[in-house]
């Protein structure tokens, strides 16, 4: 099976996480794909395969007989973005001639809203019908994987023992619960779980979460004066405190922000929800301490108990802990090449499991899939994309058995 007709499989598959839901996977729909993809790795023929109490599914595809190395992970995950529905995804191919792309639903597609598209006319692009996203992120990885272990079973080419991991709730910053570094047994990693073809990472966003809860007191509005504390206008009052350029649509690069996802509320209390990022640890604590600030300064103004903070780090920036040991970057760097791929570095925008892992001490860098616009209605991925990172897997996997 191609690895494009494996993506097609998967996206057929609704696994959205919820990142309200305390549940581990946090979605009963996240299991339905995860038997899947464990009968699919059985019928291929690794071994150990199994789901675990969190939903990851873990398989092993064991070394070439004679052949002698380290022990490395291949890792992708199976949710994708609450941002955007991912219920019935009705995809095709389109092949891309620098025409706009009418998707559906009043939705296109083209190079005056991303100008990287010019560089992929006369490629093949899978595409939605504007409703939902795609699910590039990241079932694309989850079938370049699978089509890797695929070759390597079937082509004979010598490999050392590699773990196959798919994980829930990425989206969610919950993607490595359930998983014990020891327990794997692996010596290094690489998460699948990137944008564009050659494209690698192994730095990230440190990152954090914050909920802000404002208590108001509710008063009847003929007679609130000098009385009631509107929870709702308070709510934006924090806001307007926070630094208006640092926000993700006035950043870039290694530019962190503090991102107001959600918020809602009446009079007597309102919430708000934030992600907070930034490459550079001190900057990454500077953020957190503005939004303490803004709830002191609440407090200060409308009275002690106004506004409640809860922050939780949620990952940290790799690129410490995966400096001494470059050679993992040399090799995705070799076996891009070696598949005609110009291999370039990029910082994460964001995170990935391998982060986490990382910290955990299992080295865990990221590779593209080939996919553009992930978490909306606009992702795509090129089919030449799909069907050569297969290629660069088991080139890479490969490379650790060569002596």
């Amino acid at each position: 099976m191609t690895a494009v007709e494996r993506f097609m499989k998967y996206i057929a598959y609704s696994t959205a996480s919820d990142e309200e839901s305390t549940d581990s996977p946090s979605t009963a729909r996240q299991l339905t794909l995860a038997k899947a993809l464990r009968a699919e790795m059985e019928e291929l023929g690794l071994e150990n395969v199994r789901i675990d109490g969190c939903g990851n599914v873990i398989g092993t595809l064991p070394a070439t007989e004679g052949v002698s190395a380290p022990t490395v992970a291949f890792i992708a995950h199976m949710d994708t973005s609450p941002s955007a529905s991912g219920e019935n995804v009705r995809a095709r191919q389109v092949l891309y001639d620098g025409t706009e792309i009418a998707l559906g639903h009043g939705v296109t597609l083209g190079e005056r809203q991303f100008p990287e598209m010019a560089a992929l006319r006369g490629r093949t692009l899978i595409v939605t019908d504007g409703s939902t996203l795609l699910g590039a992120d990241d079932k694309a990885g989850i079938a370049e994987i699978m089509t890797m272990a695929e070759k390597l079973l079937s082509g004979g080419t010598p490999h050392g023992e590699l773990r196959i991991i798919f994980t829930t709730d990425e989206e969610v910053g919950r993607g490595i619960e359930g998983l014990d570094v020891a327990e794997l047994g692996c010596d290094w990693g690489y998460t699948v779980d990137g944008g564009a073809l050659g494209s690698y990472e192994y730095e990230n966003f440190n990152a954090a979460s914050a909920k802000v809860t404002i208590h108001g007191v509710g008063i009847h509005p003929g007679s609130a004066k000098n009385k009631m504390k509107n929870a709702s206008t308070i709510a934006m009052e924090f806001h307007g405190m926070l630094p208006d350029n640092q926000v993700p649509e006035k950043t870039e690069g290694y530019e962190g922000f503090i991102h107001l996802t959600g918020m809602s509320g009446d009079v007597v209390t309102a919430t708000l929800h934030y992600i907070i990022r930034d490459h550079d640890r001190a900057l990454f604590e500077q953020k957190k301490a503005a939004v303490r600030g803004a709830a002191a300064m609440m407090d200060i103004i409308h009275g002690e108990g106004t506004a409640e903070v809860e922050l939780r780090d949620t990952y940290y920036n790799m690129k410490e802990k995966i400096l001494p040991h470059m050679h993992l970057i040399e090799r995705v760097e070799k076996a891009f090449s070696d598949c005609g791929v110009t291999p370039r570095a990029e910082a994460i925008r964001g995170g990935t499991d391998g982060a986490m892992l990382t910290w955990e001490g299992l080295p865990c860098p990221n590779l593209s899939t080939g996919g553009y616009n992930f978490h909306g209605v606009q992702e795509f991925i090129p089919t030449d994309a799909l069907e050569m990172m297969p290629e660069v897997l088991v080139r890479l996997a490969a490379g650790f058995a060569e002596k």
